[in-house]
């Protein structure tokens, strides 16, 4: 299966990839691209990564979910350019009852942030631009750079709540 994609997010064909008669519950997750950041305002994103790894790792994390709840678990994360109000990543967990697939989806998109490594570029109002990364080169000041609720950045990276 393919996790990062250039393409739009279908929500409905990543619900339709683990629905099922036997799972009644399905939680969803989707991160947009907000028009803010840190109190500028932000045109748009890039996004690129290490592709192999990501794949490789987002595999991991969907397989860890599955095996900790009785769970059918899916996931896009786009990559290129998003404009405002574009879908960034969208994750999808099934379950016979509601509870496990709202723990599964948010330790999907919690691991996600934390370890897969995707980076964005912000494209701001002032005409700056700023690289957001993985590990220590997304840290500022000894303390975590935020992200956009929802958008993926490398390991070790605080999310925005």
């Amino acid at each position: 299966m393919t996790f990062l994609t250039d393409q739009p997010i279908v929500l409905e064909t990543l619900v339709a990839r683990v629905q099922s008669p036997s799972r009644g519950g399905v939680a969803c997750f989707l991160g947009t691209v907000r028009n803010h950041h840190e109190g500028r305002q932000v045109l748009r994103l890039d996004y690129s990564a290490y592709a192999a790894m990501a794949e490789a790792e987002c595999g991991r994390i969907v397989a860890e979910a599955e095996s900790r709840w009785n769970v059918a678990v899916t996931l896009n994360h786009r990559l290129g350019q998003l404009e405002i109000g574009d879908t960034s990543v969208a994750v999808v967990a099934a379950s016979a009852h509601r509870d496990e697939a709202f723990q599964a989806c948010r330790y999907v998109i919690e691991e996600l942030k934390r370890r897969v490594p995707i980076w964005k570029k912000e494209y701001f109002a002032d005409g700056s631009v700023e690289w957001v990364g993985s590990g220590e080169a997304g840290k500022r000041g000894g303390k975590d750079h935020h992200t956009d609720a929802g958008e993926l950045v490398g390991r070790g990276l605080d999310e925005n709540r």
